[in-house]
């Protein structure tokens, strides 16, 4: 990236790579209330929420600021901030539908790898502190190109819109 060799920090017009729908999350209101509690609740609005699946204790998401393509989002309904607070019955089908979901992605994007994992708590890297949730992120050879290193940008080759009719039709919702 060339940028402005007086001001490296500067970006020049030319280096602008253009992402409007990232406006959105920039301009959500911060109400401090919790999305999934909110997706959660709202069962009659699952595609427009991009939900997947719903369980007797948990329900699975598209990210809508996804790290890759298909990077999923696995959250038990009840509001809970640690692993310890689960009911035996919520934690067993977190795990279940961690693995149901690693082989949708699996058939569905034939991915090399998966990263799966919680962040607990803020410093963790948790961006809703209060309502744990697992990540699923397919992940494939050479994923790691430059534009995450050279410009700060990842590029997710899919809407979100079309990969969830996708999976939806895998699941045969």
């Amino acid at each position: 990236m060339t940028g402005n060799p007086n001001n490296p920090d500067r970006q020049s017009a030319h280096d602008a790579l253009w992402a409007p729908w990232r406006m959105d999350y920039i301009l959500q209101p911060r109400t401090g209330a919790c999305f999934l509690c909110k997706i959660s609740e709202a069962k009659e609005d699952d595609e427009a929420n991009f939900v997947l699946t719903r369980r007797q204790h948990c329900f699975v998401v598209l990210n809508r600021f996804p790290y890759n393509n298909g990077h999923l989002l696995i959250s038990p309904y009840a509001h809970k901030a640690e692993l310890t607070a689960l009911e035996d019955e919520e934690l067993v089908e977190l795990a279940r539908v961690t693995r149901d979901m690693q082989k949708l992605l699996q058939d569905a994007m034939y991915p090399h790898g998966f990263n799966v994992g919680i962040n607990l708590g803020q410093c963790a890297g948790a961006g809703v502190p209060g309502h744990l949730h697992i990540h699923i992120v397919p992940r494939w050879n050479g994923d790691t190109n430059f534009m995450p290193v050279t410009a700060h940008t990842k590029i997710i080759v899919q809407s979100l819109e079309s990969l969830y009719q996708v999976l939806r039709e895998r699941l045969n919702v």
